[in-house]
Formats: C-alpha cells, structure tokens, sequence
C-alpha cells in the first residue's frame, strides 16, 4: 500500500512539473540548426540555440552516408550474384544428370 501511494504521489509531481512549462523545438534539417524555446509558468522565456554542422562534422556526416549507400549497393550486388551463381549451379547439375542418364540406359 506505501509503494502504490508514493508511486501515485511521484507520478502527480512529476506531472506537475512537466506541465509547468512549454518546449518548442525547431529544427532546421539542412543545416542540422536546432532552437529550443521554453516558457515558463512565470512567464520568462528560455532560448537555447545550437548551430549546425561544422565542416569536419558535414565530411562525417557525408562520409557515413556514402559508407551506408556503397555497403547497401554491395550487399545487393552479391545477393544477385549468389542467385545467378545458384541457378547456373542448379542448370549444370542438371544438364550433367541428363547425360549421367543417357550414358547408363
């Protein structure tokens, strides 16, 4: 009963304190930009701004792009190449049990 009542006494405060103030996030996904506006219940304003990428971080990020783009691009090149090597497989095999065939009747 004591764990029920404190657990409903945290999940109200917490409430409370969440809904003290309101966040508003906006997000320039070009530049990677981000502002962060929070007001509160007394009415000041909190601005929190965050500039985009640097030149290393956009190489980085550049980089890990084209890094995904080649592995995905290899990765479907061998599945072809698997499945034409299967079926190529599967026709000799076949061609050589016709002929294992006509050489015993």
């Amino acid at each position: 009963m004591k764990k029920t009542l404190l657990l409903a006494a945290v999940l109200a405060f917490s409430t409370a304190a969440f809904a003290q103030e309101v966040k508003t996030t906006t997000r320039d996904n070009t530049t990677g930009a981000k502002t962060t506006v929070t007001e509160r219940d007394n009415g000041t304003v909190k601005v929190e701004s965050r500039t985009g990428r640097t030149e290393a971080g956009e190489v980085v990020h550049d980089t890990k792009r084209g890094t995904k783009r080649v592995a995905r691009k290899t990765g479907n090149a061998v599945e072809t190449g698997a499945k034409k090597t299967g079926w190529a497989v599967k026709k000799g095999a076949k061609a050589v049990k016709n002929k294992a065939e006509d050489i015993v009747d």
